[in-house]
């Protein structure tokens, strides 16, 4: 439908198989999924570690499909290189991975160099790029980095706290996403953390419209329809 972003459904490959990341990757696309979400977590940022580069060069080997690779890592920057010889096709970084938890709390749309660095550099490589915030960084944060020359595609709102699969759902992250949504109509704002059928209708209500869901898909009897009921919920709105 015109005037709005499109639906996009993001299966997390952190709730699959990892045995068979290939074949669960290619049963995902298959069922109907938009884009493959790669949680990057190096055990500093968050407390756990998780896939890295070569994972992704695996995935890209087995599937043509947009790989989303959210990272939740010190120092992004280093790792831009990397993931873009290796096939992901969107970075997304954490604006606190540059700034600080307190810098990217007290940034009161101050645009600063160092983000709109890896933004720049993301998008050079040929890599789409989004910019993340945890469910108690203001949103405030990322506005001066979408708009200007230098801008990114997407904002992930974290609707759990980084670093594990299985949290419930922060309904109170839902603020953001409204006045993202109100301050910007056509952007790609994706959520993360605790998605399912039953806290859907709550995200795409505030106006996400990239919805990242892990148990719910992986976890779910018919996965199809679980991927079909949450892309429901976004286009009817």
């Amino acid at each position: 439908m015109s005037g709005k972003p499109a639906a996009k459904i993001c299966p997390s490959l952190l709730s699959c198989d990892f045995s068979k990341l290939g074949e669960e990757s290619k049963r995902m696309l298959d069922l109907g999924a938009d884009w493959l979400h790669v949680d990057v977590m190096d055990g500093h940022m968050v407390p756990n570690l998780t896939l890295g580069p070569p994972i992704v060069k695996s995935l890209r080997n087995a599937t043509d499909g947009f790989l989303d690779c959210h990272l939740m890592v010190t120092n992004p920057e280093m790792w831009l290189e990397a993931f873009a010889s290796s096939g992901a096709s969107q970075i997304t970084f954490h604006v606190e991975s540059v700034l600080g938890d307190k810098g990217a709390r007290d940034c009161a749309k101050v645009r600063d160099e160092r983000v709109v660095d890896v933004i720049r550099t993301t998008k050079v490589l040929g890599m789409r790029c989004g910019i993340a915030v945890k469910p108690g960084t203001p949103i405030d944060c990322v506005f001066p980095y979408l708009q200007g020359d230098v801008t990114a595609d997407m904002v992930l709102i974290m609707t759990v706290e980084p670093g594990f699969g299985g949290q419930k759902f922060m309904p109170e992250t839902m603020a953001k996403v409204r006045q993202l949504r109100d301050a910007f109509p056509m952007l790609d704002i994706q959520v993360d953390g605790g998605l399912s059928d039953e806290t859907i209708n709550d995200a795409a209500s505030a106006g996400a419209n990239v919805i990242v869901a892990g148990s719910a898909i992986f976890g779910a009897r018919n996965p199809a329809t679980m991927i079909q009921t949450l892309r429901s919920a976004v286009e009817s709105v």
